[in-house]
């Protein structure tokens, strides 16, 4: 019998002394330092019950830790730089104290944030504008030299989800979101990227299922591949539910993204995304 490839192929992503192997695909957790998180908002505010959650995300099987202080959710209110560095800088500190050899990255869109993180420990900037809403993140990625997460969006947090239109087709205009970027990106000497197709950012459910039924374009950037579908209205609207019973469905969904070839799944749910790549890697390499 032949045996099917694994359903990545092997890439390492160099996070300084730190490697990352994406021969198989791993899973990203997510930590929310706000208090209107679309999922788990105030959950994990302060340092402790941060740090349980992150032992907890890592025991589970996580490979990299995703720390956001700034809400991205729609409609959710925009707050300034300085509250959002307040949220994240003593917990940033304190997990890379207590967890130093882990993968921690810093969701954020403004290099302010971006530089004082990695300062701080964080190994990898996960931008959801790509550049869009700082004009000088590019070239603080640049200086840094640190893995950069460009995710695509259309519009902000506040507006993005107000009637989105895409004139030549969501899945083009993405790829050619992502084609322009990172040409600006290899010109200036970043070439550690990694993509995000940006579910639930700027799309209508129709736009999002498109995306998703059409991920394995986007293998052609042979660059690794984020899905961040965890719990999203995109799901959960569909099965006519809430975020709290959306788990199956994003399990479900994660299941086809690992097929097309995701390369990270960013959850809420660490133990059964990983379960979710076991079992699709073992059943593609019979």
């Amino acid at each position: 019998m032949i045996k099917n490839k694994k359903i990545n192929t092997s890439s390492t992503i160099f996070c300084g002394s730190k490697l990352l192997d994406l021969s198989t695909p791993v899973v990203m957790g997510i930590l929310n330092l706000t208090n209107d998180s679309f999922y788990d908002g105030g959950k994990y505010l302060n340092e402790k019950n941060a740090l349980i959650q992150t032992e907890k995300m890592l025991d589970s099987g996580a490979r990299i830790i995703d720390i956001g202080a700034y809400s991205s959710r729609p409609n959710a209110k925009h707050i300034n730089s300085e509250e959002e560095w307040r949220r994240l800088e003593k917990t940033l500190k304190i997990i890379n104290k207590e967890f130093p050899s882990i993968i921690k990255s810093v969701d954020t869109f403004r290099s302010e944030i971006a530089r004082r993180s990695v300062d701080n420990g964080a190994d990898i900037i996960n931008d959801i504008s790509s550049g869009e809403l700082d004009k000088n993140m590019f070239d603080t990625i640049s200086s840094l030299q640190v893995p950069y997460l460009i995710m695509h969006m259309k519009g902000t947090p506040q507006n993005m989800q107000n009637n989105p239109q895409y004139e030549f087709g969501v899945v083009k205009e993405v790829i050619n979101f992502f084609n322009d970027k990172i040409s600006k990106l290899n010109s200036i000497g970043v070439k550690n990227i990694l993509i995000d197709p940006g579910f639930g950012f700027g799309k209508s459910l129709n736009h999002n299922y498109q995306l998703l039924n059409n991920l394995e374009a986007f293998k052609t950037f042979e660059l690794p591949l984020i899905v961040g579908i965890s719990r999203k209205s995109m799901i959960y609207n569909l099965l006519e539910t809430d975020a709290q019973n959306a788990l199956n469905g994003t399990t479900a969904l994660h299941s086809l993204c690992l097929t097309k070839g995701a390369s990270i799944l960013r959850v809420h749910d660490v133990k059964e995304a990983v379960e979710c790549i076991k079992l699709i890697n073992f059943a593609q390499n019979q």
